[in-house]
């Protein structure tokens, strides 16, 4: 690595004593596979495909290392459900912009429901992109998850949403969440409006996922308080995982003071690309620093997201062949398969 990155991580890693000192690369693009007139910022699926990470011809095994460094386990398709609920609640939070949130949960969300668990997508950002990224014009509806907050006469039923996806539902929401958090500070028990909202879901739903604003508001709060468990995506760049610190930091605080359950159900590496140090180096170092908390399956860039985006849909569906699409599903059977700390708080409920 260069004087110019390696002076910048020397100085943070004094001044952040939380992660460890970032180790040299380990892995190495062969020559023949490096052109300069090729953009890490703009990948296709045709420069994926040639990743010996991402690529067609890679096949999870016991022996084989993932790209998080480790043994890359196989994770079977998960067995089918004979009845639904009580339902896990998965905050997907991160108080940093741009690293996944919404698109993690709409594709997660839509692999879960492919194996036949029945999904409910709880859009909690003013902003409205979950709903936007499945085909809906959050400033069309009359009633969304601001109603059903602050309105004791709205129920759930009069703002859940049926997607295209079976299995699939959604909690819509607007720019009208944002004057929520105003309004929620002279509630008694404002923390756990959300809690009580979705209350009448829990018995019809195997999972629940909701889709946090990108601060550590009232709002975010009111999700943590919500979840049984926290996925973090995490951006594989260097401004990203600085405020994973401060987001642990929070998700104590609501284990002391609101929520004894909650669990940090893993960190998501997203927007990876192996062809580039710096993406290696932060995984790399999130891994040391947060070990087995770290998913195996790892999210990497490609020009299909945006394009789901635009289509209003899941990946799953818009590009089911496609690398991000595989990476999700697998994501899900990591979800199903592993030891879940939601799971195992949702039993103690």
């Amino acid at each position: 690595m260069t004087d110019k990155y390696g002076s910048r991580f020397a100085s943070t890693a004094r001044a952040d004593e939380s992660f460890p000192p970032l180790p040299a690369a380990k892995a190495v693009v062969p020559k023949e596979r490096w052109s300069p007139n090729r953009s890490s910022e703009h990948l296709d699926e045709a420069a994926l495909a040639e990743d010996p990470i991402f690529g067609p011809d890679t096949v999870p095994s016991s022996s084989k290392l993932g790209p998080t460094g480790r043994p890359l386990p196989i994770f079977p398709e998960p067995p089918p459900l004979d009845h639904h609920g009580p339902a896990t609640v998965i905050a997907m939070c991160n108080q940093k912009g741009g690293v996944g949130k919404t698109t993690s949960s709409i594709n997660l969300g839509a692999a879960l429901a492919e194996y036949g668990r029945k999904v409910l997508l709880v859009d909690f950002d003013p902003q409205g992109a979950l709903s936007v990224g499945l085909g809906i014009n959050p400033h069309e509806l009359d009633l969304t998850i601001h109603n059903l907050l602050m309105e004791r006469r709205t129920t759930l039923e009069d703002v859940l949403l049926k997607t295209n996806i079976p299995n699939l539902d959604l909690l819509p929401c607007n720019i009208d969440l944002a004057a929520a958090e105003v309004q929620l500070v002279n509630e008694v028990a404002r923390e756990q409006a959300l809690s009580r909202a979705l209350q009448p879901a829990m018995a019809d739903y195997d999972i629940l996922i909701i889709d946090c604003q990108p601060s550590l508001g009232l709002l975010t709060l009111n999700a943590l308080t919500a979840a049984h468990s926290v996925i973090v995506p995490l951006e594989c760049e260097y401004f990203a995982l600085r405020g994973v610190a401060l987001l642990t930091d929070t998700i104590a605080k609501v284990q002391d003071r609101l929520n004894p359950d909650l669990r940090l159900e893993g960190i998501l590496a997203t927007m990876y690309d192996a062809r580039t140090v710096h993406g290696r180096e932060v995984l790399t170092r999130v891994v040391e620093a947060f070990g087995d908390g770290v998913f195996h399956s790892v999210i990497g860039r490609t020009v299909r997201f945006p394009e789901t985006t635009v289509a209003g849909e899941p990946i799953t569906t818009y590009a089911s062949t496609s690398t991000g699409a595989k990476a999700y599903r697998q994501l899900a059977r990591e979800l199903l398969c592993r030891p879940s700390r939601a799971q195992q708080a949702a039993s103690r409920r």
